[in-house]
């Protein structure tokens, strides 16, 4: 038995869930629905804002197949919110008043999906048009119709304050930018869906679509009347989250009552048109965006007006204002940041974290100032970049909006991004174009960035069983990220053991204990370490007994491959079996659970965005991208690179392709996906990526988040480079997303440039 001389950390181990997912074996939600299980539909609002009269389901109930059928008033259920502002709650079937098209009124269990939509189309929903309210600046103006009367406003949260006119009175230079972060979707392959099965002792199996069960359980076991540990939550494969299925919805809530009004189980997944509508969108924030300098380009400060647009409800969207004033310094040495803002509600889908949450709308609110300050100083703005950067020695830096940014060298990732994309190569090719009216617009867009990921705690357990099996338990919960494999990767790597005696139990509150979940980019940092750590504890037990089975100091044994043994003997070891068994005949566990949570880590990094701009139509074409990102430690380069395409390829689509649009009326004019614009793989160019490392000091690991990196950063890269590519078109700022159409108009000067 040779003692183990290397480590699967930061070895391209390939996906363990792959198999299952490309040969079909994965099973969804929708397709394993429990044995005679009723279709639940729900009727929703077709108007976006009015008094809700009445809902008339006679007819519908009549109907074949049908089980039974509720509103508001029937079904009796607590409205979801913050309790201490009463006027601002949410029901989870619209009662007085519908806020979105999309709103569920009522809903419907039968027999079978067919007989469920007949029936719904039966219901007969009244309702009293008001008007609609489209836009956060607009839904905190003066004269508007209000969402909830007896709040008196549309601001739920924030407020502006009076400028302070000295502000700026230390910089020579002050570059002003408004731009408008629009909305998108999430559009996960999987749209939600849930099951409910009532249990013969009295309890609930619950499926959901989910990036928390534990969270799921605690809100369906309230709605139940039921203790939590009467309900089991199970999220089998999710089909994507991107944080949008890291809350509860109402219409989880509605089903749960539905399966404990008539004891049946039920199962609900949402159409693609559903999903557009009622799954909670992202970003629809605007900033007005000013930013001081020296004449010889020093940052003296920032300052942001801002309105962020939490639709229809108060709810998973209030925070992220918090997040984007706390990362609005960006990667600079800011003297002072002053950030004001107000969150507001309107007759649209509400919003919620969507991946980034906060942190792309940060980074893009000072990356565009940045480039805007380069132009009025007649900078290169790479150098103004270089000039604001803290030195690395200067780590842990505190920013002015009070973050604590662990470790960094942000001039690094520059270097490197640059280095790849050959940027003194591509000034000198955009300068060649711009003297020839024929050649394509060329346009460079860098962006630099940090984001904070990782906050909270999580759970991870290790446990060797008697076969020499090595069971994780991990209360994060993964929808696509590859949690299996790279919890697999640290146990095996701490107790030398192959990857395949590794079992991951996760996804499941019948089997795990307790859990958070898994969003903002935490998982591996909090649950990875969750799970090096108690590894790392069940060896020192091992160690303890193997050195009494030996005769040996405990400091004298080693890890060894599939078990411990003696340094420098290698024949004397025992297996991980062996030492199991030995354990567990007196009355032991190799066995530790621990939760762990020792403060969040800040990713950053360096993106390069290259466009092409056709002169006669507008028509942008993505040419390059490259990332060089910096997440701490690289556990498993291959699934790190994964994360950073995935992300990359939504920031990119956000810009050039995706935008969810109301009318003024409030009515969804992108409800299907012939309207709302995903990428397909044809619509990206292949992506040049590589690493910089800055360990964290947070974690054991040395590991930060990468799940959202891609999208921060690629969002004012791709930002930068179209404004760059129109600058001889006098356009200083547009925003996206970046169609033909819009380009072209901004070409012509009939719209979006200043």
């Amino acid at each position: 038995m040779a003692a183990v001389t290397h480590t699967l950390l930061g070895h391209a181990v390939h996906r363990s869930e792959d198999p299952d997912l490309l040969t079909g074996r994965a099973r969804f939600i929708a397709a394993q629905a429990p044995a005679g299980a009723l279709r639940v539909v729900f009727v929703r609002s077709q108007v976006a804002h009015g008094e809700l009269r009445s809902v008339d389901v006679e007819a519908a109930a009549q109907m074949p197949g049908v089980r039974g059928i509720w509103t508001a008033a029937t079904l009796a259920l607590e409205p979801q919110g913050d309790r201490e502002n009463p006027a601002l709650l949410r029901p989870v079937l619209a009662e007085g008043r519908v806020r979105f098209v999309g709103e569920a009124v009522a809903v419907i269990a039968a027999d079978t999906l067919g007989a469920a939509y007949d029936a719904a189309d039966a219901v007969v929903v009244d309702v009293d048009p008001l008007p609609a309210v489209v836009g956060p600046v607009e839904a905190a103006g003066p004269d508007v119709a209000l969402l909830f009367p007896e709040h008196g406003s549309n601001v739920v949260a924030g407020g502006h304050h009076d400028p302070d006119p000295a502000f700026f009175d230390d910089a020579d230079v002050v570059a002003h930018v408004r731009m408008s972060h629009h909305r998108v979707a999430p559009v996960p392959m999987e749209p939600n869906a849930f099951a409910v099965e009532p249990t013969a002792d009295g309890g609930w199996n619950v499926w959901a679509s989910t990036q928390s069960v534990f969270g799921v359980r605690e809100a369906v076991a309230k709605v139940l009347g039921a203790d939590a540990s009467a309900v089991r939550v199970r999220a089998p494969w999710v089909g994507g989250g991107f944080g949008a299925k890291g809350g509860v919805y109402p219409e989880q809530l509605v089903v749960a009552a539905v399966s404990a009004r008539l004891d049946r189980p039920v199962v609900w997944a949402e159409t693609r048109t559903e999903n557009l509508l009622a799954m909670t969108h992202g970003r629809a924030q605007v900033h007005d965006v000013e930013i001081g300098a020296t004449r010889d380009g020093r940052f003296t400060g920032l300052r942001v007006l801002g309105w962020a647009d939490v639709g229809a409800y108060p709810g998973r969207g209030m925070f992220i204002p918090m997040v984007t004033r706390r990362m609005s310094s960006g990667v600079y040495r800011f003297p002072k940041v002053d950030f004001s803002a107000v969150t507001v509600v309107t007759t649209t889908t509400p919003t919620g974290p969507y991946r980034g949450a906060g942190r792309p709308e940060a980074a893009a609110l000072v990356e565009r100032a940045v480039d805007a300050l380069a132009d009025e100083l007649g900078m290169d703005p790479v150098e103004l970049r270089r000039r604001n950067f803290p030195d690395p020695s200067e780590f842990p830096f505190t920013t002015a909006t009070g973050a604590t940014y662990d470790s960094g060298d942000y001039a690094a990732s520059l270097d490197a991004a640059l280095a790849l994309a050959d940027y003194e190569g591509l000034r000198a090719d955009q300068q060649r174009r711009r003297q020839d009216p024929m050649a394509a617009l060329l346009g460079i867009g860098v962006a630099t960035y940090v984001e904070t990921s990782g906050g909270g705690q999580e759970m991870g357990s290790v446990r060797v069983l008697t076969d020499g099996t090595v069971e994780v338990v991990t209360g994060s919960v993964a929808n696509g990220q590859g949690h299996q494999t790279t919890w697999a990767q640290i146990a095996a790597s701490v107790l030398g053991v192959p990857l395949e005696v590794v079992r991951v139990v996760a996804s499941d509150t019948g089997l795990v204990d307790h859990g958070v979940g898994s969003f903002g980019s935490r998982s591996l940092q909090l649950g990875g370490s969750a799970v090096h750590e108690a590894a790392s504890v069940v060896v020192d037990q091992a160690r303890r007994l193997a050195a009494d089975l030996l005769e040996a100091a405990p400091e004298d044994i080693v890890v060894a491959d599939g078990g411990l043994a003696v340094a420098g003997v290698p024949a004397s070891g025992r297996s991980w079996a062996e030492l199991a068994s030995v354990a567990e005949s007196r009355a032991e566990l190799l066995a530790h659970s621990l939760d762990f949570g020792r403060g969040g880590s800040f990713p950053s990094g360096c993106h390069v965005a290259v466009v092409e701009i056709d002169r006669q139509t507008g028509k942008v074409e993505l040419r390059d991208m490259v990332a060089v990102d910096d997440c701490g430690v690289v556990i498993n380069p291959l699934l790190a690179e994964g994360q950073v395409h995935g992300g990359l390829a939504q920031g990119i689509a956000q810009m050039l392709l995706e935008e969810v649009r109301f009318d003024a009326d409030g009515n969804p004019l992108t409800s299907t996906l012939v309207d709302y614009g995903i990428p397909s793989a044809a619509d990206l160019p292949s992506f040049t990526t590589a690493h910089t490392v800055t360990p964290s000091p947070n974690n054991p690991l040395g590991a930060k988040g990468i799940g959202e990196s891609g999208t921060t950063g690629s969002i004012a890269a791709v930002w930068n480079a179209v404004v760059d590519a129109l600058e001889p078109f006098g356009v200083r700022h547009l925003d996206g997303p970046f169609t033909a159409e819009t380009v072209w108009r901004a070409m012509q000067g009939q719209t979006g440039s200043s």
